[in-house]
């Protein structure tokens, strides 16, 4: 995809891989920093085929090996490479705040038509205040829409959250694609990289992660914990133009 190979050419790629944990939730890839993206949940069955070729071999590659990766059809493979991504990107702090992505939706999104592709824990205070809101699941629970509406719903939102996942599960572009020029856009979640290169492809604004201390939040993914159990970690929101 161009948005990943547009990352990739602003990273230094040079780096040893030091760790990696692929937890349940959350996959963790340690280089020059740590980098988190969320695991993907692949259902099928694994006796045939493998969804990471080299497990096991993986500490023996390089940064560059494993952050392309992320273009692997692979899902869990396609975590990995956005993880260590994540991990090699020098995030500049300067150009941050300590926003969560539910506080920036709320705050845009008042009085206003609002698509979400993926359920965040905020769903439910956005539905108060929001004129509409269309939340667009894979695995859709009650008032949200499946994924195939996304190409109906989300040309008609003023905002739009989209997953960081959908770097991994490679519908990023597809769901820019969709997006009114006039839309207020949003990447949220672990995944989102904290990286300029993204506005460049309609982005506005980009919730993520920093991780502060590395050895807890492996700690925390070797032992299971979803999102929002993780230690160690800073949200940050990196926004095209200061509002």
């Amino acid at each position: 995809m161009k948005i990943i190979d547009d990352l990739l050419s602003t990273l230094s790629l040079e780096a040893p891989v030091r760790d990696m944990r692929l937890g349940p939730f959350q996959t963790a890839v340690l280089t020059r920093c740590c980098g988190l993206a969320s695991t993907p949940h692949d259902p099928g069955p694994h006796h045939d085929h493998a969804p990471v070729k080299e497990a096991g071999l993986l500490l023996e590659k390089d940064a560059r090996v494993l952050a392309r990766l992320a273009n692997s059809s692979s899902q869990m493979e396609a975590a990995i490479g956005m993880a260590t991504i994540n991990s090699l990107i020098e995030v500049d702090e300067q150009r941050c705040v300590e926003l969560n992505a539910g506080d920036l939706l709320e705050k845009k999104g008042e009085g206003k038509r609002v698509a979400i592709v993926g359920h965040f824990p905020f769903v439910p205070r956005l539905r108060l205040i929001a004129k509409e809101l269309w939340v667009l699941e894979k695995n859709p629970r009650e008032d949200d829409f499946p994924e195939a509406e996304a190409e109906n719903l989300i040309p008609q939102a003023d905002v739009v959250g989209i997953t960081g996942a959908a770097f991994t599960n490679h519908t990023i572009e597809r769901l820019l694609g969709f997006c009114n020029s006039n839309a207020y856009v949003v990447i949220l979640g672990g995944t989102s990289p904290l990286s300029p290169a993204l506005f460049d492809h309609g982005i506005d604004a980009i919730s993520g992660t920093k991780v502060t201390d590395a050895n807890l939040a492996l700690l925390c993914v070797s032992q299971g914990a979803t999102f929002r159990q993780l230690k160690g970690i800073e949200l940050l929101t990196m926004m095209k133009k200061c509002s």
